[in-house]
This record gives structure tokens, sequence and C-alpha cells, in this order.
């Protein structure tokens, strides 16, 4: 049987995590990675250097491959439209990935679907018209407002929460302002600047969110295939730190079947109407009240995700295999839970380098914990790996229980315990 290369856009962890699963089934990843020593190609073979704005570079990534993927949504479209022009099958296609590369497409797309999301505004102009017009916007829904880059943006980059109209008078979203209305004046006197290049270039506009008063963090996360099988993980809660998932437990604790059935629903549409292949993760807003919970859509990413590391060793399938099946038209796998429960805790680096007995301490502490390290240079807030650890509780002590045992061993690898 021969081995279908697939040729994957990034070098990070989720790269690396996509090549310990193509091992398993006999499929030849070939990772385009940004330096030699990187997460992804420290375990893989055939791993050649280069940027996602090298067309040189990609353009031999995809020699002899049967698709093409990412690991991240900061993507050349040009070129990928190009490459699909010329038959090579990119996955998710261009068009698709759009949505998870621009929060205003995205945020557009949404609209037309019909689905639940904040209040939004495009804003742009000179600094002072967009003072005006996120004043208007707040007039209309409140403040706190939400100041989101259209492009470029992860892991709490490129949000702002501005609490108040003076708010934008100094600080840094009176430098947001400036910045905007500077790279607009720009595009607008030599063209230059509008978002064409990789990561979205200059940014010329804003998008301005109702800040919403959520109770908790959910995230769906699903697979299709190009010939349209879909498989949907449970409704998973997500924890939050600095713009940074730090846990989440799966499915999600509590949560009303009529919100979980909604929130599959809101992933299912998505994926059908953007004509999505490979996995999709939806973040949602949850408004939690006796009488219902209301969800509303936050950002997308089409690409395996940190909501979805749970599924390495809490169900039958992890979102790493399914990725890869989906982008080669392999039929899905169950995820089916493995667990009643199941805890992710992020590895963050810590304020120090940690010992070198971490890793020894850690298995001690907790047998049955399942640590995933990315194999990346310690620095302060950096995702280093992460700890499943699965369990039969599903009352509210029993998983605050599991909860305290997985950040137990997470703090014994940043050296804090």
């Amino acid at each position: 049987m021969s081995a279908p290369i697939l040729a994957v856009i990034g070098g990070g962890q989720l790269a690396r995590m996509m090549q310990e699963e193509a091992s398993a089934l006999g499929i030849h990843l070939r990772t385009l990675v940004e330096t030699p020593d990187g997460s992804a190609a420290q375990v893989t073979v055939d791993a050649p250097v280069g940027g996602a704005d090298d067309a040189d570079a990609v353009r031999a990534l995809v020699t002899g491959a049967a698709a093409l993927t990412f690991e991240h949504e900061h993507q050349d479209s040009a070129l990928l439209t190009q490459l699909q022009a010329e038959g090579v099958p990119v996955r998710p296609a261009p068009e698709a990935l759009l949505l998870a590369r621009d929060k205003l497409a995205m945020r557009r797309a949404v609209d037309a679907a019909g689905l639940p999301q904040p209040a939004w505004a495009e804003i742009a102009g000179n600094a002072q018209e967009m003072r005006a017009q996120i004043g208007a916007f707040a007039a209309d829904h409140g403040w706190p407002v939400v100041l989101k880059t259209p492009r470029g943006g992860y892991d709490g980059h490129g949000v702002l929460m501005v609490d108040s109209a003076t708010a934008l008078d100094d600080g840094e979203a009176a430098t947001w302002l400036e910045a905007t209305a500077a790279a607009r004046a720009g595009h607008a006197t030599n063209g230059t600047g509008g978002g064409g290049s990789l990561g979205g270039g200059a940014v010329t506009s804003l998008l301005v969110e109702a800040a919403v008063p959520f109770t908790r963090e959910l995230a769906v996360l699903l697979a299709r295939r190009p010939s349209g099988q879909i498989a949907v993980w449970p409704v998973i809660e997500s924890v939050q730190s600095d713009g940074i998932c730090v846990e989440t437990v799966a499915p999600a604790p509590g949560l009303d079947p009529a919100a979980a059935r909604q929130a599959e629903h809101i992933g299912r549409t998505i994926a059908e109407r953007a004509d999505v292949t490979g996995v999709l993760a939806v973040e949602l807003f949850a408004v939690e009240a006796p009488e219902d919970t209301r969800l509303y859509i936050n950002e997308l990413a089409m690409r395996p995700h940190n909501s979805g590391h749970w599924t390495q060793d809490g169900a039958l399938t992890s979102q790493f295999a399914q990725h890869l099946r989906a982008v080669l038209d392999l039929p899905l796998g169950a995820t089916t839970p493995t667990a009643p429960t199941t805890v992710m805790v992020n590895y963050l680096g810590g304020d120090s380098l940690p010992p070198a007995d971490v890793l020894a301490r850690a298995l001690e502490c907790e047998p049955r914990a399942h640590i995933h390290l990315y194999g990346k240079q310690w620095r302060p807030g950096r995702k280093l790996g992460h700890v499943n650890l699965t369990t039969s509780a599903t009352d509210p002590a029993g998983i605050g229980a599991v909860r305290e045992r997985a950040r137990a061993v997470v703090a014994i690898l940043r050296g804090e315990a």
C-alpha cells in the first residue's frame, strides 16, 4: 500500500501532533517548517524549511502531494487560489479559510447564515471618525465594546476591550486608532497594505463588537470530508486567561441539551455553507439563565484547535487523526468519548526555566496523566505542552478534583511545585 503524501504549511505543535497520527496511519507527512529545529521538524523526516509566503517553497512542498492543508490560518490567499486552479487539492479551500483568517468576512458570512453572534460593525476613517463610529455603536449597544483587528490576531493578540469613550483618547485604544488611520491613508495614496498579502497586510479597518456578558465559553469541534461526511465531538467548556485557552472540560459539564444541539447545528451549518474540509472549531459565548441558554459565535478555526486537544486521550478518534482523514477524503472515525469526562490543562512557560527533573516528578505525581510536550524552548507564557486526564466523574466536585490534579501536574512541569 503506497503512502499518500499530505503537505502541511506550518511547523508548530499542531503539525507535530499531526505527524504522530500520520505515522500510525501510514501517511507521509511533508511539513513546511519555519526553522529546522522547530516543534514539527523534530519529529518529521520530510520537513523542508520555508515560509507560508514563499511561493517556491510552497510549490516544492505540494509536488506529488495528495492534498495541501495547514496548521495556521496566516496563509497567502492568492498563492493558494493559484495552486487550487492548477489542480492542487487545497483543504480547506481558500474561500473557506478566509472565514478563519478574516473576522469581517466571518461576521458577514455568519449574518448571511442567520446564526447568532454579537452585534458588530466595521469602522474605518481617520482616528476622529473612528472614535465617533465607536461612540455611535456604543450608544446603540452599550459599553464596554470589543475592538478587533480583522486579520492577524491569535491567542488574545488583536483584541482590545474598551470600557468607555474616554478610553479611546489615550493608551492602547488610541494607538490602535492612529495606526489604523495611518495604514488606511497609506493604502489610499499608494495602494499598499490593503489586506491581500500574507497575514492581511496593514490593518486599514477595525471590527467593533458588543461585549457579551457570557457565563462561560464553549466550543464545538467537527470534521468534514470533501464528500460531505461530518463527524462531531461533544461540546466542550473552555477557560481563557489573557486570551489563551488554559483549560477545557469535555463534555461541557451541566450544559443544557438544547444548547448542545444548537452548538452542533451552528458547526454543521458553517461547515456545509462554507464547504469546509478538515477540522472546524467554533468558539462560542454562552449566556446561561434558568429558562434557557443563548449562544453567540466568537471565532472560527479551520484546523486542529486547542479546544480539541482532549480528544487525543478522551475520544476514540483524535482531532489530529480526523483532520488527516478528512483532508485526504478518507472515512471519518468515531468521535465517541472514551471516558465520561476528560480535562485538558495547557502547560505554559513559567517565570523561570524549570529544573531538569520536572518530567519525572510530574509523571510520579499523577500516573494516570497523559503528558504531551511540544519540544519547544522555554519562554514565559509560551505554549510548551498540555496534560489530559480522564475520569469517571460527572459531578462538579469530582470534575473539580480532577482539574486540580491536572493543574498540579502542570505546576510541576512549570517548576512551581
